[in-house]
């Protein structure tokens, strides 16, 4: 199989081990996206005051960003569509003692979701969409916020920094899906941190499915995590 046909993609099946699309022959010990931690990025906006209200961490996976956020004080709700997912965050959000409502629901109409949220964060789920989810997506946001409630998008960025992710989205792509609903103020390249090494990328076959890594430029942090670049994307309710 080659190619990353995004809505073949069985993220229950991610978050349980087993092949990323079926018959990819691809799979992670690890998901890529689970740090363990919240993502740095993530922390950077919380320093600068960048959420207020209640917060929607929309795509939370396992639960860290959302965790983090309700440790500094915020009312959270985290909602996803892998079960899977779900059940491993409640389960770090009771071991680290602090109250996050994790709710399933289709991103695409957040349908069962009230529309209550000062602040949405989208962590690494608007690229998993396709083009036809991404506009209904914009518009389930839209109707789950308040009015002047803030949106923090971060997705994988295209440009050449050594890691080929077939999924990267372009700025007039984020531009063409959600303006209609948000005002975009500012979208701004960030770094966004991977749990695997280069070498262990390589290793998972990837390849297979249009994910490339060169491991003399792709850059990576401390613990030798690769470090993707993403846009961030910051806008209003329109």
């Amino acid at each position: 199989m080659t190619g990353f046909p995004l809505d073949q993609v069985n993220f229950e099946d991610v978050y349980s081990g087993r092949e990323m699309v079926p018959g990819s022959e691809v799979s992670f010990d690890v998901v890529p996206w689970d740090i363990g931690a919240p993502q740095p990025a993530v922390v950077r906006l919380a320093d600068a005051g960048e959420f207020h209200g209640a917060v929607l961490d929309a795509g939370c996976g396992l639960g860290n960003n959302a965790i983090f956020l309700a440790e500094r004080g915020f009312q959270v709700t985290g909602v996803d569509g892998a079960d899977a997912a779900l059940a491993k965050a409640r389960d770090r959000a009771a071991t680290h003692g602090v109250d996050v409502e994790f709710l399933w629901a289709d991103v695409t109409t957040f349908e069962g979701v009230e529309p209550r949220f000062d602040t949405v964060l989208d962590s690494a789920l608007y690229h998993c969409l396709t083009d036809e989810q991404r506009t209904r997506y914009a518009a389930a946001l839209h109707r789950v916020t308040r009015p002047g409630a803030r949106l923090h998008v971060l997705c994988f960025a295209d440009g050449d920094d050594g890691l080929g992710m077939p999924m990267s989205v372009s700025q007039d792509d984020l531009r063409t899906h959600l303006a209609a609903h948000w005002r975009i103020h500012d979208i701004e390249a960030v770094d966004y941190t991977i749990s695997m090494t280069a070498e262990a990328l390589v290793r998972s076959g990837g390849a297979r499915m249009g994910f490339t890594i060169d491991p003399d430029a792709v850059r990576t942090d401390e613990q030798g995590r690769v470090l993707g670049r993403m846009w961030h994307l910051r806008a209003e309710r329109a």
